[in-house]
């Protein structure tokens, strides 16, 4: 589930291990890619912290962050 703080939808990914986590990261560049809308990651040993939000709608949520983030739930 996506968390909406601070004008930001954010997600926590959890994984067995870091191979994963590069797996899972290399999916989700790509979809930005092709979404033409490129999140805030970190990354971590088993896990990725997600952050959406658009930079040039000062930097608030807009429908280009909630189509992304349902792109990525159904990489999971």
């Amino acid at each position: 589930m996506w968390n909406k703080v601070d004008n930001k939808l954010t997600k926590k990914f959890e994984f067995k291990n870091f191979i994963e986590v590069c797996a899972f990261f290399s999916k989700v560049a790509i979809i930005s890619e092709k979404l033409n809308h490129h999140p805030k990651i970190i990354v971590e040993y088993n896990s990725v912290q997600i952050e959406l939000f658009t930079h040039d709608k000062n930097n608030s949520v807009t429908e280009k962050d909630y189509n992304l983030a349902d792109a990525i739930d159904k990489l999971s």
